[in-house]
């Protein structure tokens, strides 16, 4: 499934690459300023060509108006709300930077005008909203797609391909860490921090704004297969400062694999990297693209770079370009909402684990 994947992303990617020269940038807008991911984005537009931004729509007028001032954006690009910008704009997707809270929310909005919609990780707040956004998504016959970092990793990629072309052997154990010191450590806007500290918009701290990296990883790995069960505790270290889980462990049991998802509050420095085992070897991303491999015999560990990945699969905008042109239908990867689905039902169930101190089985997803 994931050599198949791969020759879907290879073909794709020639496509891209063939059409780029003649297509018009992708018209997109975005929904909400409360995400401080919102900013790396108009940050990053200038080397994103194959994207326009027609529109903002915020109902916060002061917080607008700082975005205006700090990317220096036209004022006619700013609006209260969504249904006037995308009437005056007419976007062609819309990227989402609200709180997780607002996704769902945002997501039926989009399905009201037809349009593509990219939220921020993770999908939502629970697996019953999970499954409204796809009823939605069904009924209104458009792309939901989440954003995660570590999609555009090549480390990644090229785990996925070892465990592909077998060089692991069966899968057994996968360790993932992901995290930072803190979001009021490293300084994120107070819009951003308001919502993060706040288990009504956020799921619960750093379990779901970290957990779902190795949910989304794990599940993409497994070739779309959900856990057998989900186990995790989740604690506070720094009460002072949050609300919320700022440190979690949570551990997913499948038939003959196990996974511990290690999310974090409270790294010591930021980090987003994983362990894998197999029965023959093993492979340890670092970073974005180096890795660290030994595999059956083979007495000592190599390191390497992971090869680059080729348009559309190397960036978000890449990727929401070619799915706006048809030329990727979203399946069984890191960005489509089926992998999501899986990932929501995972976050769903840590949260409930946490607060029980019970395992949670889980029951297979209504199709």
């Amino acid at each position: 499934m994931l050599a198949r994947f791969r020759f879907l992303w290879t073909a794709a990617a020639l496509g891209f690459s063939l059409m780029a020269v003649a297509q018009s940038p992708i018209k997109v807008a975005v929904i909400g300023l409360e995400h401080g991911h919102v900013g790396g984005f108009l940050d990053g537009l200038s080397k994103n060509p194959e994207v326009q931004l027609v529109g903002i729509a915020d109902p916060d007028a002061e917080l607008s108006a700082s975005y205006e001032a700090k990317f220096h954006l036209d004022h006619s690009l700013f609006f209260k709300d969504t249904d006037a910008m995308v009437a005056a704009r007419h976007p062609q997707a819309l990227l989402v930077f609200t709180s997780i809270s607002g996704h769902r929310k945002a997501i039926e909005s989009a399905a009201k005008h037809h349009l593509p919609v990219m939220v921020e990780k993770p999908l939502t707040m629970s697996l019953a909203d999970a499954l409204s956004i796809r009823e939605t998504a069904r009924t209104a016959d458009i792309p939901v797609l989440v954003n995660y970092e570590t999609t555009w990793y090549s480390s990644n990629q090229a785990v996925a391909d070892d465990i592909e072309q077998g060089k692991l052997g069966n899968l057994r154990k996968v360790v993932i860490h992901d995290g930072h010191e803190g979001p009021k450590e490293i300084g994120v806007g107070p819009e951003f921090l308001k919502w993060l500290n706040d288990p009504a918009q956020n799921g619960d701290g750093a379990l779901y704004d970290f957990g779902c990296y190795g949910a989304d990883l794990m599940t993409w790995w497994m070739r779309g297969q959900a856990p057998i069960s989900v186990t995790a505790v989740g604690q506070t270290d720094k009460p002072g400062v949050y609300d919320v889980f700022d440190d979690a462990t949570i551990i997913l049991r499948y038939p003959k694999t196990q996974a511990v998802l290690m999310p974090s509050w409270n790294w010591p420095f930021s980090r987003k990297d994983s362990e894998v085992y197999g029965a023959t070897g093993y492979v340890i991303t670092v970073g974005p693209s180096h890795l660290r491999t030994r595999l059956a015999g083979q007495t000592d560990e190599t390191t390497s770079e992971a090869p680059p990945l080729a348009p559309p699969n190397d960036s978000s905008m890449h990727y929401l370009e070619a799915v706006v042109n048809g030329q990727l239908k979203p399946q069984g990867d890191l960005t489509s909402l089926d992998t999501n689905l899986i990932v929501m039902q995972i976050l769903d169930a840590a949260r409930e684990s946490a607060k029980t101190g019970k395992t949670v089985a889980l029951k297979p997803l209504p199709q």
